[in-house]
């Protein structure tokens, strides 16, 4: 049926015919090297394929679907920015999202839809009229006629632009009523010339026609609108500037993964998860009152400066920018800023430090641990000993490292604790009947003594230093010594006789929190 309707058709050659495994919609396409039709077409009848293939060897013929590529092809960058706030539209169908889109995108909205669709459409419309003209030179006229008819009744009234103007395909009924005419051309009830193969395809037509100059002013409007869309997508989204406002306005979302991803060095292998903690954590503060005060673009590199405002602080920070080697729609590309996440440069060697309440793992060999820009309040560690004062880490954008410093200071009722403790242990030491009370600060050397007592004259006044969160060594300065007396008889030669001396005390050791107490341990010597 093909060869026979391509020898009708006066074709010098026959495009390949391929098969599309649809057993259930009879329909055939063309592309530029190929007749497609689907298998349903096999339990046609022969007139009604043959019509088909003579429709299809038409559009092949006159090379509609090439027409169609290569406007397509020339209009391919506003086809793209089209495609975006389509998407949009249709994912978030939201009145609220279509103003924001309209608004952003409305040139390209409006060329599409009331320039260049129907522009396309109509030329889309017209081949359909030639192409059906092919089945009247091949004789399969009713078999055609047979196939509009019956889709006739499948299709409902056209209304609205969308529907009417932008169809790529005519009416059925509009179809029919054009077959009707060619098929009576020529004879006594046409008005119209016959149609031949000479008129089908070989007939040029004017130069420089309405339609002719319509479509060309299309195709320039179409390139025109097209870069100028390109430009405006480029510089809402994929300048650098946008790359900043997305970082900062990331940090302020406390969105960790999407600050991330507008760094060059997004911190592969540091604890993602314990980053996110510290954003979402109480206590962090995001720079605020960002402005960009200059940007200079060399080529793939630009350098910004940026004003911030970081806790009560105003600051600024000069950032560099590198331009991304990969596109976005393959026309795009955006911007990162150089550099990743800023190192904390301390060593959390003690468990219970804290940054925004989240509590940090103790230094290991593993990678150090990273902040992003804004304010973190810390906090450290608390005994009975000893107390922790907060502080505030201030992480700039652009800095090469991060400091905190936490040093735990004794607390008030330690001092007093530690001196009840010691107390305590120097009353035992004195409740002892002997002249080297073992363990104890004092002690008397006078031969054989007894009936020895001990009496603390005078308590001495001890210092506490602190050595760790929860140990503290114990001294006792020269200015503040105790003062311990001793009693007893001693037996010189047979003969006994009372003594009384008395002599410094001094008490040295180590205080350690135990829990809600304090326990004292005296030095060995």
């Amino acid at each position: 049926m093909l060869d026979d309707c391509a020898r009708r058709l006066g074709l010098p050659s026959v495009p390949r015919l391929l098969m599309e495994d649809d057993p259930v919609l009879s329909n055939a396409r063309t592309y530029a090297r190929h007749v497609v039709v689907t298998t349903a077409v096999l339990a046609e009848p022969d007139d009604e394929v043959a019509a088909l293939l003579s429709h299809e060897l038409v559009h092949w013929r006159t090379g509609d679907e090439i027409t169609s590529a290569f406007v397509r092809g020339v209009g391919l960058p506003l086809t793209l920015a089209h495609a975006l706030p389509t998407w949009l539209m249709r994912t978030f169908p939201h009145p609220g999202t279509n103003f924001v889109v309209f608004v952003l995108f409305w040139p390209v909205l409006l060329t599409m839809r009331y320039v260049v669709l129907p522009l396309h459409a109509r030329d889309v419309r017209a081949a359909e009229y030639r192409a059906d003209l092919g089945a009247v030179l091949t004789g399969h006229a009713d078999g055609l006629r047979r196939i509009l008819e019956r889709r006739l009744s499948f299709e409902t009234g056209r209304s609205g632009w969308d529907e009417a103007v932008c169809a790529t395909h005519p009416p059925h009924e509009l179809r029919l009523d054009a077959l009707e005419r060619a098929s009576v051309a020529g004879t006594p009830a046409g008005a119209t010339e016959p149609v031949t193969v000479d008129r089908l395809f070989n007939d040029s037509g004017p130069v420089g026609t309405r339609r002719t100059l319509l479509l060309v002013g299309a195709v320039t409007l179409v390139a025109c609108l097209g870069t100028s869309g390109l430009g405006v997508v480029q510089w809402a989204f994929f300048r650098p500037q946008a790359a900043i406002d997305g970082y900062f306005s990331a940090l302020a979302d406390r969105d960790s993964e999407a600050a991330l991803g507008y760094l060059t060095d997004q911190g592969n292998g540091t604890d993602r998860d314990l980053l996110a903690k510290l954003l979402r954590g109480k206590g962090y503060q995001p720079p605020t009152d960002v402005e960009i005060s200059s940007l200079e673009r060399d080529g793939d590199t630009a350098t910004a400066t940026v004003a911030y405002r970081l806790g009560d602080v105003r600051q600024s920070s000069t950032l560099t920018l590198r331009r991304e080697d990969e596109t976005t729609a393959g026309l795009f590309h955006g911007w990162r800023l150089s550099g990743g996440p800023t190192p904390l440069n301390a060593a959390i060697a003690d468990p219970g430090v804290r940054l925004n309440g989240v509590e940090l793992p103790v230094a290991t060999e593993g990678a150090p641990l990273v902040l992003l820009p804004g304010g973190y309040t810390a906090t450290g560690p608390a005994s009975a000993l000893s107390e922790t004062p907060g502080a505030t880490v201030l992480v700039g954008p652009g800095e090469t490292a991060a400091t905190l410093q936490l040093a735990p200071v004794l607390k008030p009722a330690a001092i007093d604790a530690v001196e009840a403790r010691v107390r305590a242990w120097l009353d035992e030491c004195a409740k002892q009947t002997v002249a080297a009370p073992p363990g104890c600060p004092f002690r008397y050397y006078g031969g054989t003594t007894q009936k020895v007592t001990w009496k603390i004259l005078e308590y001495p006044k001890i210092a506490v230093e602190l050595t760790g969160p929860s140990t503290a060594r114990v001294s006792t300065p020269v200015e503040t010594q105790g003062r311990v007396q001793v009693s007893g008889t001693t037996t010189y030669f047979g003969s006994s006789s009372p003594f009384t001396d008395d002599d410094a005390l001094t008490v040295t050791g180590v205080a350690t929190a135990d829990g809600d107490d304090v326990t004292f341990r005296p030095s060995s010597n």
